[in-house]
């Protein structure tokens, strides 16, 4: 692999600032556009930027795929959890004004659940997609 130092260098500094306007992104998303899918396509984008500079090795000896396969059913199971407790609670499925005494505090807890389990998600299942697509005749 090409050592181009100048990339190392700037990827060093760029990636944290990109990972942290992700979970802005995510925290930010139920006031504004932006949410779970955009905050975990951009935190995918940031770990993809280090697997295309440092290699897929390093990437998968700091994030193996098996995590990944872990926190992709995480997700969807936050985001399935949130629906079943509001049908336990005696709601529809996603009612978040079950969540909570009063509606908006409810609305905004619900909100804030299901987009972290997208966002968890969607990072997760880029980051598979990308090792399988890269990982062609390296290590599984």
């Amino acid at each position: 692999m090409l050592h181009h130092t100048v990339l190392r260098v700037v990827s060093k500094l760029l990636i944290p600032v990109i990972m942290l306007f992700a979970l802005y992104v995510q925290f930010h998303g139920d006031y504004s556009p932006g949410g779970g899918f955009q905050a975990g396509v951009i935190f995918a984008a940031a770990i993809i930027l280090y697997a295309l500079l440092f290699g897929l090795d390093n990437t998968l000896d700091v994030l193996p795929s098996g995590v990944l396969q872990g926190t992709a059913a995480l997700g969807v199971l936050l985001y399935a959890g949130v629906g079943i407790t509001t049908v336990l609670m005696g709601g529809n499925f996603l009612d978040y004004n079950r969540l909570a005494a009063d509606g908006p505090t409810g609305q905004h807890l619900g909100i804030f659940l299901v987009e972290l389990g997208v966002g968890i998600t969607v990072s997760s299942v880029m980051l598979l997609l990308y090792y399988a697509f890269a990982g062609r005749g390296s290590r599984p």
